[in-house]
């Protein structure tokens, strides 16, 4: 089952990129991309999940519907 996890990400003055949740605690990424900072959030954010599951507090997240919207971030 896929979950949607609301990231908020900001462009540091050092030039690199850190992601942060709301919605899962703990949640912190940097990363020199947007696309490596990304993968390195899915990473962490699976990983605290599986986490809270094992202890019998999962977090509870929206789960993946069929259709949703996405933010798709081009250069230009």
């Amino acid at each position: 089952m896929e979950q949607i996890v609301n990231l908020h990400i900001e462009k540091l003055p050092e030039g690199v990129y850190l992601a942060t949740s709301e919605e899962v605690p703990g949640l912190v990424a940097q990363g020199y991309t947007l696309i490596e900072t990304l993968e390195i959030a899915r990473d962490v954010a699976k990983r605290l999940l599986e986490a809270q599951a094992e202890r019998q507090s999962p977090i509870h997240l929206k789960t993946a519907e069929d259709a949703f919207d996405y933010p798709l971030v081009v250069s230009g």
